[in-house]
């Protein structure tokens, strides 16, 4: 059909594009062979993928486990305190860590107990998560802030 019409080639024509197909499928077994041994082809290749991806992965996993240094509080260590909040002011030369604050009690799971020894209220502790917390060494803190 050409154009939605029925359309009939010449007999010569259609001779000759009888014989070009008859020439590019030569043989209907051994192009359905080839196409299946394609399909494996491509399957091994992507379960090669899939375990070339499994290994990186376990390689760098285990390269940044390597890195990261085991954070081992005890009660009267001193540390200091990320304040998450104050990510949200434009203060960019702020320091996030306040502090330093002692360490009254080690819970289970990462949790601490902390209390402020310059407070006026020395027996005033909250608990916070070990994550936000990082040894503290000595000095002073100096708190810069940008001048407006």
């Amino acid at each position: 059909m050409v154009y939605g019409k029925a359309c009939h080639l010449p007999v010569e024509m259609e001779h000759k594009v009888y014989w070009a197909l008859k020439f590019l499928n030569f043989d209907e077994a051994l192009s359905g062979e080839k196409r299946k041994l394609q399909l494996l082809e491509l399957e091994e290749m992507r379960l090669n993928a899939y375990e070339s991806s499994r290994l990186y992965k376990e390689k760098v996993k285990a390269y940044h486990n390597k890195m990261l240094l085991k954070k081992d509080f005890r009660p009267g260590q001193q540390v200091l305190l990320f304040n998450s909040r104050s990510k949200l002011f434009l203060d960019k030369l702020k320091s996030k860590w306040f502090g330093p604050f002692t360490i009254k009690e080690v819970k289970p799971y990462g949790a601490m107990e902390l209390f402020d020894p310059h407070s006026e209220t020395p027996d005033r502790s909250w608990t916070v998560n070990g994550k936000r917390l990082k040894l503290y060494h000595g000095g002073n803190i100096k708190r810069l802030t940008t001048i407006l």
